[in-house]
Parts: C-alpha cells; sequence; structure tokens
C-alpha cells in the first residue's frame, strides 16, 4: 500500500467536490464515506438529504471557532492506495486502515476526544483519501510532525496483517515525479515524457560525459537544453537550472529546473564533487586502450561491493549508473533501446542514504568517460565483455542494495539486468559465434587436451560444460590462453572462482567471456587509432549515437 500525503490546503470544500465528483477523466464510482470521526457525519453520496455544503460545513467547525489561530492551510489530504494484484478490500476493511493510519498520524489518536475532525471517502475500489481539518478540540493544531513516515510505517504493518503486496520501500533519495499538470502538459503537446524527466536524462548523461564543470555545462546546452548558472558573489559557481528549449510557462517564460529538483544527486555540489575525481592517470603509467579499460575496471566493481565499505560501494554503484547513462552514446543501434532502458532502470539504483566515497572509484568514472572519446570497438567480442561485465556488476549492485535495505534501488537494479541481459545476448552472438567456429577447427587432439584442463579445474561442472553447444568456443579460448603463455587449468580455476556460476544459463558462454577480458585474447586486434587516447584540445567529446531527442547532440 503506499500513502500519499499532499501539500496542506485551505479550502475543504474544494477538496470534497473533487472527491465527490466524476474526476477528471469520469472515472470516480459510487463515491461515498467509509469512515469518519462521528457516525452521524452527513454523506452527500449515500444520503440524498445531505450536501457537500453541510459536510464542509461540520468539517469545518473548529476551524471557524479558533478563527486568527487557526492554521492558514488546514486541510490534510491523504490517499492511500492498494497494489493492482492486492485483492479487493470491503468498505469495513478501508474503515479500519484509515482509523490506523490517523491514529500513527496523530491526526486523530485513538481514544482521543479532542482529535481533529476527519473523513475517509472511496471512490473507486483500490484506494481512499482521508481529510481532515488540523485543528482539535482544544483548538490546538495536531502533533503531526513525519506524518508521511508514520503513516509508511504503519502500512508495512497492514500488509503483512492483511495478507497484501509488501510494496518495496523508498529511503526518500528517488527523483522526484512529475506533478500532474507536467504531465497534462505533455500530453496536450504531444510529448512522450514530461520535461522533468526529459532534463533528467539529459543532465544525468551529460555527467557521464564530462570530465569538468565547465564541459557539463557546454554539453547540456548542446543537447537542446537552456542553462542558468548562478554564482556567490566571490565568483564561484553557487548553482544551476536548467530548461527545455521551447517549453514556455503562461507568460511565455522559460520552465526552469533546479538540479536539484531533478534528482538529489544532480545537485551542482554533488555534480562538482563527482568531476573532480576525473583527473588524468599519471603519465608514466602505460595506457590501457579505452574499451579494455573499461571493461577491467567494470569487472573489478563486485569485488569493490563485496569487500569494501558502505561509502565505496555507493560510489562504485554510482560510478556504474554513469556507464549505464553512457554506453547509448557509443553503442550499435540495434542495442540502443534495451541499454537506454537499463539506464533508465539504473538510475533509481544509483543512489541512497550512504554518501558516496568518490574517490575511491576515480578510475572507472575515467574509463567510461574515455570510452566517449574514441571510436567503438572493431571487436565485436569486446563489446560482448564490456556488457558482460556490466551485468554481472548490476547483478552484484542488487544483492549489495538487497543486503543494505535498499528495496527500491534493489528492484531497480533487477530490472536492469533484465534489459542489460537482452542487450548483451544480442551483442554476443557474432562474435561468440566466431570463436565458436574456431573452436570447431580445433584438432581432435587439442579439443581433448583442453576437455582434460575442464575436468582438473572443474571437476563438479565438467561434464555440463563438456556438453555445452557453446564448449567449442570456450575450448578455442582455453586453447588461445595457452598458445600466449597462460596456465589454462589455473585460468579457469580463477575465473570459476571469480563470481558464482549458479545463476549461469550457459557455464562454457560464461567462462568464454570471463578469460576474454584478458588483453591477450581479443577476438580481432582493434586498429591503432582505436586506443584509449583522449585528444588534446578544448572540444568536448563527440557522442556517437542518441538516445531519441533526450542526449547530447553530435556536433
Amino acid at each position: 500500500m503506499i500513502a500519499n500525503i499532499v501539500k496542506p490546503g485551505h479550502k475543504t470544500r474544494g477538496v470534497l467536490n473533487y472527491l465527490y465528483g466524476p474526476g477528471r477523466a469520469n472515472e470516480h464510482s459510487d463515491p461515498h464515506l467509509v469512515a469518519a470521526w462521528d457516525d452521524f457525519v452527513p454523506d452527500p453520496g449515500r444520503d440524498p438529504d445531505a450536501t457537500l455544503a453541510q459536510l464542509t460545513d461540520v468539517l469545518d467547525l473548529r476551524v471557524k471557532q479558533a478563527g486568527p489561530k487557526a492554521p492558514k492551510n488546514h486541510v490534510w489530504h491523504c490517499s492511500i492506495r492498494a497494489a493492482l494484484e492486492d485483492r479487493h478490500l470491503t468498505d469495513d476493511e478501508w474503515a479500519t486502515i484509515a482509523r490506523r493510519v490517523l491514529n500513527a498520524t496523530s491526526i486523530a489518536p485513538d481514544g482521543d476526544p479532542d482529535a481533529c475532525r476527519w473523513v475517509a471517502v472511496r471512490h473507486a475500489d483500490d484506494h481512499i483519501h482521508i481529510v481532515a481539518t488540523k485543528v482539535r478540540g482544544d483548538l490546538r493544531p495536531p502533533r503531526n510532525w513525519n506524518d508521511f513516515l508514520r503513516a509508511d510505517k504503519e502500512l508495512v504493518a497492514i500488509e503483512k496483517e492483511y495478507g497484501l503486496r509488501q510494496v518495496p520501500r523508498g529511503d526518500r533519495t528517488s527523483a522526484k515525479r512529475p506533478t500532474r499538470a507536467e504531465q497534462e502538459k505533455a500530453r496536450r503537446t504531444g510529448k512522450a515524457r514530461t520535461s522533468r524527466e526529459h532534463l533528467r536524462t539529459i543532465v544525468r548523461t551529460s555527467v557521464s560525459a564530462a570530465t569538468t564543470t565547465e564541459e557539463f555545462f557546454r554539453i547540456v546546452e548542446g543537447a537542446g537544453a537552456l542553462v542558468d548558472i548562478q554564482y556567490f558573489p566571490s565568483g564561484d559557481v553557487r548553482g544551476y537550472k536548467v530548461a527545455l528549449d521551447g517549453d514556455t510557462n503562461a507568460q511565455g517564460e522559460p520552465v526552469w529546473f533546479s538540479g536539484s529538483t531533478l534528482a538529489s544527486d544532480l545537485s551542482y555540489p554533488k555534480i562538482a564533487e563527482r568531476l573532480a575525481t576525473t583527473e588524468a592517470p599519471p603519465a608514466d603509467q602505460p595506457e590501457t586502450p579505452a574499451w579494455r579499460r573499461l571493461s577491467i575496471a567494470i569487472d573489478r566493481t563486485p569485488d569493490h561491493l563485496a569487500r569494501g565499505e558502505d561509502q565505496t560501494g555507493q560510489a562504485h554503484i554510482a560510478v556504474l549508473a554513469e556507464a549505464l547513462d553512457a554506453l547509448p552514446l557509443v553503442a550499435p543501434v540495434s542495442l540502443q533501446a534495451q541499454l537506454i532502458q537499463a539506464a533508465t532502470a539504473f538510475e533509481r539504483a544509483g543512489r541512497s542514504r550512504i554518501r558516496a566515497h568518490h574517490q575511491q572509484a576515480q578510475a572507472t568514472r575515467r574509463a567510461v568517460k574515455a570510452v566517449l572519446r574514441v571510436p567503438p570497438p572493431r571487436d565485436g567480442a569486446l563489446l560482448a565483455t564490456v556488457l558482460d561485465a556490466l551485468l554481472l556488476a548490476v547483478i552484484a549492485a542488487q544483492h549489495w542494495h538487497r543486503i543494505c535495505n535498499h528495496t527500491q534501488q534493489a528492484e531497480a537494479a533487477r530490472q536492469a539486468a533484465e534489459h542489460l541481459r537482452v542487450a548483451y545476448r544480442a551483442a554476443a552472438v557474432e562474435p561468440l559465434a566466431v570463436i565458436h567456429h574456431r573452436g570447431r577447427r580445433l584438432a581432435r587432439p587439442l579439443l581433448d587436451r583442453q576437455a582434460a584442463v575442464v575436468r582438473q579445474a572443474l571437476p563438479d561442472l565438467a561434464e555440463q560444460i563438456l556438453a555445452e553447444p557453446a564448449w567449442p568456443a570456450l575450448a578455442a579460448t582455453l586453447n588461445e590462453a595457452t598458445a600466449v603463455g597462460h596456465d589454462p587449468a589455473a585460468l579457469l580455476t580463477q575465473a570459476a572462482r571469480h563470481r558464482e556460476l549458479d545463476t549461469a544459463d550457459n557455464l562454457s558462454e560464461v567462462l568464454t567471456w570471463r578469460l576474454r577480458r584478458s588483453p591477450d585474447l581479443a577476438v580481432e586486434k582493434p586498429p591503432h587509432d582505436t586506443v584509449g587516447r583522449v585528444q588534446p584540445g578544448p572540444a568536448t567529446p563527440t557522442p556517437r549515437a542518441t538516445r531519441s531527442d533526450s542526449l547530447p547532440r553530435s556536433r
């Protein structure tokens, strides 16, 4: 069950007009009271002699008695909705639920003769509305601080007692939902998404691409958004707000959104904190090609989540979200739809109450930004390897969130993994076929030798692996590992221990990609111009693909 407590209002009659009316889309049916503070309250829905004016007067009686001492916004309005799959609740059950929520929020504590006046109205099968006036019998306001959290806690208990769906609870770090007015405006203008959602995608993707705050603002503007930067008297940046070009209000002015109203991690201070960790690595370190570096960095994410502190884990999950935001820009068109859906789903998993130590994930963040500055890999296996690593990392993030009791984030990671799995399977078909063909061409003695390696390294799984259709691809990979000087048994044992295999549909395929994360086991060698090197100069990164009209545009 979900409770929604709206901002207090000052017109009791206005709320009742809506609750007893037809609804904005004629969706209301049989509006009536299921409970009230008094059994003799007039019900305009069932009593032909009762009117909305009478109900308003009895609800507002104490407000009028309190006079100037009454709060200006005295109307407390809470809706409680059951899940779609929940059973039909009777009026009596909804009445009990309403009283429990009113007691939990201190609007109307049980047994308190001076409790606020209230009514619970039902005009649909799956939800009720509670309306109360915030003046007690002693003419004082109720002590209903943190009413949403208290109501939500009570609904958790109600779900268990009534056998209803236990809805994943959040930690108040989710992005703000579009308002009804924003949704209706999007429908009127024929837009698939609201301006708030569109801008959130633009800003998130720009953060994943930028290396400095100055570059961040340039990319946002290049994606079709207006940017207004606010400064302190000292000249330092204080914050920013964005608007879609052409999106105006009734006065013809741009509709602005500050970064923090798009999502809590998109405020200027938090963006600046992340971008401060993208400085270049020491010059004396040999540079690995960008896509290979990203594969290696993402592959280490599950280990960081398993062994690191919570702040380090949150940092790696945040940069994992950036990787998912960036990948559709450079992925083949055939994969973009699933990758966009994966990024959209994982957006909720990227935030929690745990403060991230972004410095701990700077190597992965640099790798994410590097792949946007080089051509996509000609080696199809390299892209499949990156997607395989991302899938494992997202599953690890789901497990991490579950351990931390982040139910919404864990569910978001699960959804993202489903989309990633589809993209990975599509990306792996061609390169796996190439490797499989090599394995089919191996001489029988070589195949037998690699089969012996599998039996030595993984005796409990060997027969299953050898019977799978992808076994020739694994054999070819083990053969190539032997040719470049690796101990294939040790390499295979390490790959199997590195990640659990219980959830793998095809052990041979999984192990093939794990082994091919080694730099010397690419399916085809990348050309010299694909080395992960950011070209000198002030130009911003040029994405090679876009998420429809919502991502930074190519220049």
